[in-house]
């Protein structure tokens, strides 16, 4: 099966370059991107999106704000390319990536006594975390995959594929794994309102790559899983917390379905979307654009004056999740996130 890279640096261009996820699946179109504006753009309008995409994003655009700088002066530059951190790291708030991936370059490149030694320590941090980002994945798929009977029929909500990775994907990249296992796979992929990740991206992830995909609206989901023809649920996350798991809108409505129709609910996520020093109550859930949901082209969908509540994200409570994949193992709740980032060995918990 054919890896399509999504996201990644250029060198010839010293800058990065991406699939803009929201041309698909009419238009494929690959973005140059040589400036920090211009990624900050592409991460607010989300033609760069999914958690693990994020943090090699966040990674990246450090590196680009070094690799733009002009200043010779080692304190100017270092202070210059904080404040372009900071943006970065600021322009999406809930997936907890973004702010992992600017972290973990930041602090290499501060370890540098001169300008060109910081700008070099910043890309290959940067083109490492993109490294261990598809290993990652692939380690996910694997340990998932061996959760899935064959036959099997799975749900999936936005889209959680190598368009949210560098390569591969989570929740998708399970799918795939069982697929190359010789496991005979369909999914069911759920439109994902507003936006349409699930009908756009994971549709057509999964068709390019053979995969016997469907496309349902979100509100069938639970009727589907009533008659029997769900076995499992997977879906990525953007932040996962000692209490709960952030995923797109409507996750929560899935996994208070699959408790009820005694449907295993998992999610794959790699250890840098686990969050140790926050619980749900601290986490803050951005709101997007009214125009989201009241203008589809060149038509109105609701009447002027009317508000709406666009939130991009809900939170799961860990009691519904069946069990978290990541790259070292599969973990059932209740976590001990601490521990559990602390481990270097892979584990399998009860």
């Amino acid at each position: 099966m054919k890896e399509t890279a999504t996201l990644w640096w250029d060198d010839a261009l010293a800058g990065i370059r991406y699939i803009d996820q929201t041309q698909l699946p009419a238009k494929y179109t690959i973005v140059r991107c040589t400036s920090v504006d211009r990624l900050i753009t592409a991460i607010k309008r989300l033609e760069i999106r999914g958690a693990p995409a994020l943090g090699v994003a966040g990674g990246y655009g450090v590196a680009l704000a070094a690799n733009v700088c002009t200043e010779v002066s080692s304190g100017v530059f270092t202070r210059k390319v904080l404040q372009e951190a900071g943006r970065i790291r600021e322009s999406r708030p809930t997936a907890v990536n973004l702010s992992w991936g600017v972290d973990r370059v930041l602090a290499q490149m501060l370890t540098a006594t001169d300008v060109a030694s910081a700008q070099k320590a910043a890309l290959d941090e940067a083109k490492g975390i993109a490294a261990e980002d598809t290993r990652c994945c692939h380690a996910i798929g694997d340990y998932g995959a061996a959760l899935l009977p064959d036959p099997c029929t799975v749900l999936t909500h936005c889209n959680a594929g190598a368009l949210a990775c560098s390569t591969w994907g989570t929740a998708l990249g399970v799918a795939r794994s069982a697929v190359v296992a010789g496991k005979h796979v369909k999914v069911i992929a759920c439109e994902t309102r507003p936006l349409l990740q699930g009908a756009r991206l994971t549709a057509w992830e999964l068709a390019r790559d053979g995969i016997d995909v469907t496309v349902i609206t979100d509100s069938t989901a639970a009727h589907i899983m009533r008659t029997g023809k769900i076995d499992a649920v997977i879906v990525g996350a953007d932040r996962i917390t000692g209490d709960a798991v952030f995923n797109k809108i409507g996750t929560y409505m899935h996994a208070v379905c699959a408790r009820h129709h005694h449907i295993p609910f998992y999610v794959a996520a790699p250890l840098s979307t686990f969050d140790a020093t926050r619980t749900e109550r601290e986490v803050t859930i951005e709101e997007r654009g009214r125009e989201e949901l009241a203008v589809m082209g060149n038509r109105t969908l609701i009447p002027d004056g009317v508000p709406v509540k666009n939130y991009a994200f809900d939170a799961t409570p860990m009691g519904l999740v069946s069990a978290i994949i990541t790259e070292r193992g599969v973990a059932r709740p209740p976590l001990d996130i601490g521990t559990l980032l602390s481990r270097t060995t892979s584990y399998n918990e009860p």
